[in-house]
């Protein structure tokens, strides 16, 4: 092979990417990732230095994923010497008769999955300082947690680097000619590969526009926020306070997530699952704070040991799909090229799982999970191809 022929290109270097990357060295595969953005930035999804890691999830097939996922987690802090994963445990609340809150519980006690029930009289002894509502349900998933995004990201791109794989980073892709080898072109020249993965995030359009696919993918901003506490440590990871997410909750029309302090001492992340749709070459234009005045009322009424106006306001994309569901799947009309996108802000925790079914399916191999959720088909009425 030359220095331009390799068996795998990944373009994307975020969490899936790398992880893709990292899987198929381990494979023994000549890979290269290439990423539009010298390498570390923040203009994509992955950067950040929290992630929350849980295994309570609506549905069946991402808890069966986040078994293994917590294990490919631990291989990697193993591998790179270095702590990615911190326990606190996920309190989990809303409506306890709501359709969202019961799917939660149902699949935790469905899979017997470690979980602690708070009733109301109990609920300020172990949660101090949260303003229970009426009516609201609440468990903790005692197995989640934080994961530290940033330290992740590069720990995946070190090992993959450390196994003889190549990161080309600041080349930028501008094209993508199919066939038997497909041919990748940036500033810098023409790469070629038996199969391409791309995990591009807010860019998949852009790239797939190359192979007359588009996929009905909405990227949106999201404003990361953080908040003082009024007293130093009420909501910390040193005095266990853990990750949260209350679904349904009231006036929202979207789950509001939080990880206790820990990255900015004395301030909570506590942010609105969704935002307002943005190009992402143009997102700083984006200035929408309707999310924050909801997190404001929010935080006003549930957390009164926080003072209810950001003290650090931060940005990132998620690339939502209509389902929120993620696109694990081959091109329709080019079976070599690999498509992961659609992660709708929650994929980050499973970029060990995505990389490795990302490297089954650019290999031939039959994947180790059944990615039916994630077929590209399940959008025949919105996916358009010219081909």
């Amino acid at each position: 092979m030359s220095s331009r022929d390799f068996d795998c290109i990944v373009i994307g270097a975020g969490i899936q990417g790398s992880f893709t990357a990292y899987h198929l060295a381990k494979n023994g595969k000549k890979a290269l990732l290439l990423e539009q953005f010298f390498l570390p930035h923040s203009r994509g999804s992955s950067h950040g230095q929290t992630r929350i890691i849980r295994k309570a999830y609506e549905q069946d097939f991402y808890t069966h994923m986040m078994e293994e996922c917590f294990q490919l987690w631990a291989q990697l802090e193993s591998e790179a010497g270095v702590k990615l994963y911190r326990r606190t445990g996920l309190l989990l609340m809303g409506p306890e008769k709501g359709r969202e809150f019961q799917l939660f519980k149902s699949t935790m006690e469905r899979n017997r999955l470690p979980t602690v029930t708070l009733g109301p009289a109990d609920f300020s002894q172990h949660i101090p300082n949260v303003n229970r509502n009426p009516g609201d349900g609440a468990f903790v998933d005692t197995t989640a947690g934080v994961l530290y995004a940033d330290r992740a990201l590069r720990a995946a791109q070190e090992v993959f680097r450390s196994l003889g794989g190549v990161i080309m980073d600041g080349e930028k892709v501008v094209d993508i000619k199919p066939g038997p080898l497909v041919s990748v072109t940036t500033a810098s020249g023409v790469y070629r590969a038996k199969s391409l993965v791309i995990t591009a995030g807010p860019w998949a359009n852009t790239l797939l526009s190359h192979t007359h696919l588009h996929l009905p993918l909405q990227v949106v901003k999201i404003n990361v926020c953080y908040w003082r506490e009024r007293t130093p440590g009420a909501y910390s990871a040193g005095n266990r306070f853990p990750c949260f997410i209350h679904v349904e909750a009231e006036g929202a029309g979207h789950h509001i997530y939080g990880l206790p302090s820990n990255e900015y001492p004395g301030l909570m992340k506590v942010c609105y699952h969704m935002g307002s749709e943005t190009d992402p070459d143009d997102r700083d234009r984006q200035m929408d704070r309707g999310d924050i005045d909801i997190l404001s009322r929010y935080i006003t009424r549930h957390f009164p040991g926080l003072v209810p106006v950001p003290a650090v306001l931060e940005s990132c994309m998620y690339t939502v799909t209509p389902d929120h569901h993620f696109v694990l799947d081959r091109h329709p009309s080019h079976s070599n090229i690999i498509i992961g996108a659609g992660f709708s802000g929650h994929g980050f925790k499973f970029g060990p799982i995505v990389g490795k079914v990302l490297c089954e399916l650019a290999l031939g191999q039959v994947p180790s999970y059944d990615l039916s959720p994630f077929k590209i088909q399940r959008f025949s009425s919105h996916s358009k191809s010219a081909l």
